[in-house]
C-alpha cells in the first residue's frame, strides 16, 4: 500500500504541475477601465433594488454582493494604475493620482452606505479616469 501512495505521488508531481495562481495581466497589454465601470455601474444598480425593497432576506443579499462588487471596482482601478499607467502619463496627468485616490476611497466608501449619490460620485471619479486612459492610448 505504502509503495502504491509514494507511485500515486510520483505521478502526481509529473503529470499534474504545480498550481500557481496569478492575475492576467500577462505582458498582454489589455486593459479598460470599463471593468471597473461596469462593476461601479452594478453598485448602483444594487443601492436602487436595496433601497426599492422592503424584504429583508433580499436586502441583506444585496450589501453582502455590493460589497464584493465595490471591492471589484477597487481592484480595478488598482489595476489600472499600477500595471497600466505609467510616470510619463503622471508628467502629462499630474491629477491621475489623486483620481485614482478619490476613486478607490469612493469605491470604499459605497460599502458602508447604500446613497446613490456615492454610487454617482464614482462612476463620475472612474469617467474621468477613463477619459485620460482614452487620451494615452492616442
Amino acid at each position: 500500500m505504502k509503495l502504491i501512495s509514494k507511485a500515486i505521488h510520483l505521478v502526481d508531481r509529473v503529470v499534474v504541475p504545480e498550481r500557481v495562481s496569478a492575475h492576467c495581466d500577462l505582458p498582454c497589454g489589455v486593459y479598460d477601465p470599463a471593468q471597473a465601470r461596469i462593476e461601479a455601474q452594478s453598485v448602483k444598480a444594487i443601492m436602487e433594488k436595496h433601497n426599492a425593497s422592503t424584504d429583508d432576506s433580499f436586502k441583506t443579499r444585496a450589501i453582502v454582493i455590493k460589497e464584493q462588487r465595490a471591492d471589484l471596482v477597487k481592484t480595478h482601478l488598482w489595476i489600472l494604475w499600477t500595471d497600466y499607467f505609467k510616470p510619463e502619463h503622471l508628467e502629462k496627468y499630474p491629477e491621475l493620482h489623486s483620481l485614482f485616490w478619490k476613486a478607490t476611497k469612493t469605491a470604499g466608501e459605497s460599502k458602508k452606505t447604500n446613497d446613490v449619490a456615492v454610487a454617482d460620485k464614482l462612476l463620475e471619479e472612474i469617467g474621468e479616469i477613463d477619459r485620460i486612459f482614452w487620451e494615452t492610448k492616442k
